[in-house]
């Protein structure tokens, strides 16, 4: 499960959450691995002539991985401030356009695309018409990608929610979203459909999914950071927050030598357009 699944999204504030810190949000979140990309391509057959839509493209983190294939991405971001970042970040790029708005609210214009992408935003999209809207978009024969990151352990290994679960139970307690991320080789096994969004239907064929590990090496500021920019911790009153996160962070130097992994599996899930 990523961190913006373990409560479900309010929709209406995607742009306000994460819009709040578009700087930390691209310094601190994690990319997507070269390999990733490479499967993409050999899936769907993505090249120079290719059109891509993605949605949700935050700050352009997976952005700037897509264009770099040569084909064009029109790329959809509801957040004012994320949208003005990644087109800073994507200046340098002729063949990408960052358009503000929702995905349910977005005008094509007309315009069909070969593949669509959503890197960790498909959950904000309401699956009522997200599908269906999907579906459309796509040219015959089109292809659906969903990119995300399971955040992840390994047996042994220290893990930063175990260490800190006194601190999260003492200054919010109760919180569901509060929890052990999975063991790596259970979360393996998941090989199946779109993971925990809602299932298109019979809009598109069969999933193909692959799995990546990656990890990030945060210190204990770095890692609070980190926290800031999820959707999880940015919904706390900052009165609640920052002591919260101040602790985490002293925890970390105290306790766990000022230097913790967040492991995740990267996840590819694709699919193809039905006729």
């Amino acid at each position: 499960m990523t961190d913006d699944q373990k409560r479900p999204p309010n929709r209406h504030d995607l742009g306000r959450v994460f819009n709040e810190v578009p700087e930390l949000y691209d310094r601190v979140r994690p990319g997507y691995p070269e390999d990733l990309f490479a499967d993409l391509v050999a899936i769907t057959g993505l090249d120079e002539g290719s059109s891509v839509l993605e949605v949700g493209c935050g700050t352009g983190q997976a952005t700037r991985s897509l264009v770099a294939l040569g084909c064009s991405v029109t790329a959809v971001e509801p957040g004012a401030d994320m949208a003005a970042l990644a087109r800073r970040r994507l200046a340098s790029f002729r063949n990408v356009d960052v358009e503000r708005s929702t995905f349910e609210e977005w005008d094509d214009r007309g315009r069909r695309f070969d593949v669509l992408v959503a890197a960790s935003s498909w959950h904000w999209v309401d699956p009522s018409t997200g599908w269906q809207r999907a579906h459309d978009v796509l040219s015959p024969g089109g292809w659906m990608a969903l990119l995300g990151h399971v955040v992840v352990r390994r047996p042994g290994e220290p893990e930063v929610y175990a260490e800190t679960a006194d601190l999260h139970e003492r200054f919010c307690p109760g919180n569901p979203g509060w929890g052990h991320p999975p063991l790596e080789d259970e979360v393996r096994t998941t090989n199946e459909g779109w993971g925990l969004v809602d299932d298109p239907g019979g809009l598109f064929g069969p999933t193909i999914v692959r799995w990546y590990a990656t990890v990030q090496w945060f210190n204990g500021d770095g890692f609070a950071d980190h926290l800031r920019s999820l959707s999880l911790y940015r919904r706390l009153d900052p009165d609640l927050r920052e002591p919260l996160l101040d602790a985490i962070a002293e925890r970390i130097r105290t306790r766990m030598g000022d230097q913790v992994p967040r492991r995740y599996l990267s996840v590819l899930r694709v699919g193809r357009r039905a006729k």
